[in-house]
């Protein structure tokens, strides 16, 4: 992998520099060759011609590639051979365009051949439309999608110059420009070349009077398997993938929160080890992806590899911004690709549709970054860890008890509000979802525990249920006669004889008494749950929780607190109905983790 490492780097570079020209390539055509294809072609050859002359068309590459009844238009890298240029030039009578003598100017005449002698790069694949999520045999073409090929070396004259296959390719254009190499380095030289270029060190002078003195014909291969086997060569070349992996121990741009990464070195670390282990790329790349889902065994230390895709910019926490910096990182530096740009179009020049980006956002998506970091070995522990342990538990308890009373705090205040949710759940039925997060906010509810209401609701009215069944019919009855509806409704519940629904007995209490509207229905409805939370709480202050067993009082009970109660949020949903100033407490403590985390020796 070292060798192969080096190479790699001289790869990208020069693949990097082909999309470079080609990036420039399109924008040489952009401004200066189609205005001047649509200013003066367009009208004979394009599909909106009303009548195609010579059967040619202009306005796609593959149009100009095919041509016309007299052969293609251009041969790309050859303007000699290019129809078009020769008509342009108007070289010949019977071949003038355009016609009447209306010839170009010289520089754009000039600008036609130079584009053709770049290749004729073009983004036009259908007309002036770009269409790029079908595979054409133009983008098969396409360097980045082509295999690694072993060329064979080409012939030279000063073959005696040679040792290495690389050297012919090197002296082949060196030749071809009537250039030779330079002269042999003398050792002193070589020595420090090689050094720094392996270890980012000067060799020290013993190193270099050992190899001056060394004349034995392998001396040379000897430094360079010593600078190999040096620690410092993975810290030397490692820092060449942290870059393309955009390695910092820093989140970027966040609010009230630590802004160091805790333990980002880890991923540092690992780069380093494997330069330094020879780890073979395709684990290199794969441990950086998908380390979690390897059979790692005891060894744990290849899961600091997912740094790879969790040490980038936060964006403010921004889930969406976050998922694209990790495809762009994956596809730019594994692949050489900008998938990236297809979050809001198909890609313009690559055939990667916006289809496949969100294939692999919901890959992302669906995948969880833990808070709780795994723990990657325990042969090193610095003395200071016990330390750190103890200081660590006192700030999570402390974390952890402000949140879970601030939950109770949360969740008892909701509680209490039962009769207020089910009132806005009836007045909202029917309102789309932005009318119906007004009203919540207008009467001070959360928007999502009245939705959440209003689905239990619906789901229950196609039950007998024992609970809600009085509350669904009053719900249905008509505002302007509702007094007098009523009175038959809550006379049959509050009868509970079973001819309809088998009511809870607490509940067909409430309405032995005629109603007046809804509002007092859900009044109601309030004061039961109230009393039923009340006297639970009571209970469980003396642990004698197991009276309240009585079925009736705990299928109340089972509406507040059960798996399906309306009030079952997890705790980020807790979170976000937090006011602002328990929301910063949270951040706050949670800082002083992170804190701990990214400073502590014993860390």
């Amino acid at each position: 992998m070292k060798r192969i490492f080096g190479i790699t780097i001289w790869i990208v570079a020069s693949l990097a520099a082909r999309a470079a020209d080609h990036a420039a390539g399109i924008e040489f055509f952009e401004k200066k060759i189609r205005p001047v294809l649509a200013d003066t072609c367009y009208k004979c050859h394009s599909a909106q011609s009303d009548k195609v002359k010579g059967g040619l068309l202009l306005d796609t590459r593959d149009a100009m590639l095919k041509g016309g009844d007299t052969g293609p238009s251009i041969v790309p890298g050859d303007p000699e051979k290019s129809l078009l240029i020769k008509a342009v030039r108007y070289a010949d009578e019977d071949l003038q365009m355009p016609p009447k003598n209306k010839k170009l100017s010289a520089e754009q005449i000039a600008d036609l051949e130079t584009w053709v002698k770049m290749g004729a790069p073009d983004p036009r694949t259908n007309g002036n439309k770009v269409v790029t999520s079908v595979v054409t045999e133009q983008t098969r073409q396409h360097w980045a999608y082509q295999p690694i090929r072993s060329p064979a070396p080409p012939a030279v004259k000063k073959s005696k110059w040679i040792q290495t296959p690389i050297d012919n390719f090197i002296l082949a254009r060196l030749e071809a420009k009537k250039l030779t190499p330079s002269p042999r380095a003398d050792k002193r030289t070589l020595i420090r070349r090689a050094t720094y270029d392996l270890i980012g060190l000067p060799p020290t002078a013993e190193e270099v009077d050992a190899f001056i003195v060394d004349k034995s014909p392998d001396a040379f291969a000897k430094v360079v398997d010593r600078l190999l086997a040096s620690p410092h060569y993975g810290e030397r070349w490692g820092r060449y993938w942290l870059d393309i992996a955009r390695y910092a121990d820093t989140k970027g741009y966040v609010f009230e929160e630590e802004r160091r990464y805790a333990f980002a070195y880890t991923y540092r670390d690992y780069v380093i080890r494997a330069l330094n282990e020879d780890l073979p790329y395709d684990q290199f790349i794969t441990q950086q992806i998908a380390a979690d889902l390897l059979p790692l065994g005891e060894d744990k230390r290849p899961l600091a590899a997912l740094g790879f895709l969790t040490l980038g910019r936060r964006f403010l926490n921004n889930q969406a911004d976050i998922i694209d910096d990790r495809i762009d990182v994956v596809s730019r530096g594994t692949m050489g690709m900008t998938v990236s740009c297809a979050r809001c179009h198909d890609h313009k020049f690559d055939p990667i549709p916006t289809k496949d980006y969100y294939s692999i956002y919901g890959v992302f998506a669906s995948s969880e970054e833990p808070a709780e970091k795994p723990l990657l070995g325990e042969k090193s522990f610095p003395k200071q860890y016990p330390e750190y342990l103890v200081e660590k538990k006192k700030r999570d308890e402390e974390s952890k008890q402000f949140r879970a009373e601030k939950e109770a705090e949360l969740l008892a205040k909701l509680r209490s509000q039962v009769g207020e949710y089910l009132l806005a759940a009836a007045d909202s039925k029917g309102l789309n979802k932005d009318k119906r997060e007004s009203l919540a906010r207008e009467r001070k509810l959360t928007p999502r525990l009245v939705s959440r209401w209003s689905d239990r609701l619906e789901k229950l009215e196609k039950e007998s249920d024992p609970i809600f069944a009085p509350w669904l019919a009053f719900a249905t009855l008509p505002k302007t006669n509702f007094v007098e509806a009523a009175k038959a409704v809550a006379a049959k519940f509050a009868a509970n004889d079973g001819t309809t629904n088998q009511l809870n007995p607490l509940v067909a209490t409430m309405f032995t008494n005629a109603t007046t509207s809804l509002k007092d229905v859900a009044d109601r409805y309030d004061k039961l749950f109230k009393d039923t939370d009340k006297a639970w709480r009571e209970l469980a202050k003396t642990n004698a929780t197991s009276a309240f067993a009585q079925a009736d009082r705990e299928a109340l009970r089972q509406v507040l607190y059960g798996e399906k109660s309306p009030f079952g949020m997890d705790s980020e949903e807790k979170y976000r109905l937090f006011d602002t100033p328990a929301q910063q407490k949270v951040r706050a403590l949670k800082r002083k983790i992170d804190e701990l985390d990214a400073t502590h020796p014993g860390a």
